[in-house]
This record gives C-alpha cells, structure tokens and sequence, in this order.
C-alpha cells in the first residue's frame, strides 16, 4: 500500500513550486541587514586593458574562420552522403560461426539422411481419377509397401524413387484392407541403389519414444516431421469397415499424402505405417493426432501378400460395446446367420471369455481370435439374465466388407 502526502500528491512527486508553510505568505520578500549610511565615495578608474589589434587584423582573421567552418561543413556532409550510400546498399551482414544442433536435432539428420533414400512416391490412377501417397522400400529385389487404401481400385501404379526422376510403373502383389497394408513390386533394375528399412518390434515401442514421419504430404517432395509416441493400443477404422487393432499413435504432424510412408524411431527404424489421421470440425489437415500401423503388423502380412495369398481372417460375427454391469463386452448386434447367431449368441449378453482368454472390454474380444483361423471352434462364455453359459462357435471367414451387415450398428467387431 502507498502512503499519501497530505498535499495530495504521492510522497517524492516533482513539484514545479515550492508549498508555503502554515502561516506563511506564497511569496517572501528578501530581507537585508541593517547598516549605517555612509558617504560616497568617488568611484576608481578601470584598470587599462591589454594594446587592441588592428581594425583589419580582426576581420582577416573572421574570414578565414568562416571559410574553414564551411569547408568542415561540407567534407562532413559529404562523407555522411557516401557513408548512408554505402550502407543502405550493402547485404545484411551474417551472424558469425554456426549453430551446433542439438542432440535430438542431429539424431533426426541421421535419420533423415539415412532412410529418405529408401522413401518413394506413388501416384495410382483408375481411370480418369488419379490419388498419391508414399511407400518405402522393404527388399532389395524391388518390394514395396504402402497403405491399400493408397492403391484401392488402380488401373496403374507408378513409383517415383527421387525428387526430380522419372516415374516407373509397379505391380501390385497383394492389398489387405483388413489392415490397409499393400505390396508393390518394381523391377530393381530401374531402382539404382535400392536400400531396404529395417522393421522394428513395434511391442518394444514406448510412449514419449522419438518418432519421426518422412512421406510426400500434398505432394511435396520428402517431408520430414518429427514428434513422439503419444499412445499405444488404438483401434482405427479400415476401409472395410473393420477394425485394425494395436495402433500407434503420434503427434509427428501427418498429412495427406504421407499415407503409406514409414514412422520411423530414433534408431531409423520402422515402427508404424502412416495411415490416417484424427481431424477436428470437418477439415481434413493435421491436427497433432496421427495412426500408424504398427510395424509387427507389417512383419505378418507382407510376406503372405507377397507371396500373393489372400488372407483370410477368423469372423465371430457380433457388434459390441463396453459393458454396463462390470468388466466384460455387451453384445449390440449379431450379424444374421453369422457364426455366433448360428451358436446362440443374443443381443444385451455379456461377453466373460473368448477361447479361454478374459474379455475385460470389446478390443479383447478380436485380441482373442486374430490368431485363430476359420473353421476353428471356440469357447464363448457369456452372462445371460443373471447367470453364466458357455456357447461352443465356429469362426467363420471375415467378409470383404462390414459395411450394412450388423442392425443396429455400434461399429464393426471382430
């Protein structure tokens, strides 16, 4: 708190007068001492000064003093003229040394350096309608891997293997919208120095682990972005409907146009395939939320899509949610004439275990059978009204699409 003056004015302020103080008068006059009248006196001569110069000595010198001050006047003028000239017309001068980056700088320079060699653009046409995205070289004999909803329904696929070379065209081997992973092949002969990335094991991956992003993002050419880890065990939507489970989550800045391209760890290696992103009020650019599929994935779907097989995916035909009564899974939908309608599974049970695994929500449900095959037979054990009843089920095959099979629909299940 600040005290106040009793003048009004905070203590210390500047004043242009001085106040009077009680009693007194604003002005005062200034007082003398009393002293005794004395004679005057005749006042002294001054003392005789110095002999003058000359009358013209005076003005010679006036002159030249003028003319060197406005000799001076000018030099000065004319050297700030060429001074200012000189200055407004040179380059800015740049800052001395180097900037030394820092240690996750430089380990993204490694990284960048190393892999983008390996990164390629793809452009797919059907048609009159032509889309892009990015893949990554996995084999030295020309093996290529992208996202399928990259490649969907192409006539034509072309890689580009440098900023500025020319396109080749590339088979497709295998596409699996199940996981929205796909397998091109190029003739390595037209692919100079084609150096494979290294798949990492995606369960040793770690939130806040380095991540780092390199694609073609609306087309530009080899874009690297750099964030972190931010999650693990997502589930995003495939193509089909379908859900694609163990996804890593990021918030390097993923764009359209890195589908398909790899998310890469501190080491270099390939964690995940960049394949979509979380988008806020309808737009459709990055909003700090990206999902790649991860690289464990990749290792178990390759080699069957190269090798040209269709994979074929165990089906237990239900829609489900969280339960509502504790830890489990409640049945939404059954899919009519499904395998778990044909075992006697209802809307409103709850799912307890799936071939002797516990069911603590509806991820675990395809967690319990995405190694199982179709035709295998496993155990449901379910609550029903109160009590427990274990229904035997025969995985079916998962169709092409989930798409308007389950009423009513809370999402496609496994």
């Amino acid at each position: 708190m600040t005290d106040e003056h009793p003048s009004g004015r905070p203590p210390g302020a500047g004043r242009l007068w001085t106040e009077p103080r009680e009693g007194e008068e604003h002005t005062q006059w200034l007082a003398t001492p009393s002293v005794r009248p004395q004679p005057a006196q005749p006042e002294p001569d001054p003392p005789a000064g110095p002999p003058g110069r000359p009358v013209w000595q005076l003005v010679a010198i006036g002159v030249m003093l003028a003319f060197v001050l406005v000799g001076a006047g000018v030099l000065g003028a004319s050297l700030l003229h060429d001074e200012s000239s000189s200055s407004s017309n040179a380059a800015l001068p740049a800052a001395p040394g180097s900037v030394t980056p820092d240690a996750r700088s430089r380990a993204i320079r490694q990284i960048y350096a190393s892999a983008s060699p390996s990164v390629v653009f793809i452009k797919s046409q059907d048609g009159a309608s032509t889309s892009s995205g990015t893949g990554f070289v996995v084999d030295s004999d020309g093996t290529i891997v992208t996202n399928a909803h990259v490649v969907a329904g192409a006539n034509q696929v072309q890689v580009r293997f440098t900023d500025h070379g020319a396109s080749v065209n590339a088979q497709v081997l295998g596409s699996d919208l199940s996981s929205d992973l796909a397998v091109l092949r190029v003739d390595s002969s037209q692919a100079q120095r084609l150096k494979p990335l290294v798949l990492a094991d995606s369960d040793n991956v770690r939130v806040g682990d380095l991540a780092v992003a390199i694609g073609y993002p609306l087309g530009l050419d080899r874009t690297a972005t750099s964030g972190i880890v931010s999650g693990l065990g997502r589930d995003i939507q495939a193509a089909n409907g379908f859900s694609i489970d163990n996804v890593i989550q990021t918030d390097a800045p993923i764009n359209p146009g890195n589908s398909g391209g790899p998310l890469l760890d501190g080491a270099g290696r390939v964690i995940g395939i960049n394949s979509q992103i979380a988008t806020a009020d309808g737009g459709n650019g990055s909003i700090g939320i990206g999902f790649a599929v991860p690289s464990n994935t990749v290792r178990e779907v390759v080699p069957r899509l190269r090798a040209g097989a269709v994979i074929k995916r165990a089906y237990l035909g239900i829609s489900s949610s969280p339960s509502t009564v504790g830890q489990g899974a409640e049945v939404a939908a059954v899919i009519s004439g499904g395998p778990a309608a044909q075992a006697g599974l209802k809307v409103g049970d709850t799912v307890r275990q799936v071939a002797g695994r516990t069911v603590r929500d509806p991820d675990d449900i395809a967690t319990a059978i995405e190694d199982r095959k179709p035709g295998e037979k496993v155990d449901v054990e379910v609550q029903r009204a109160g009590s427990n009843k274990t229904l035997v089920v025969t995985l079916g095959t998962r169709p092409a699409s989930a798409g308007g099979s389950v009423q009513p629909s809370l999402g496609a299940g496994p």
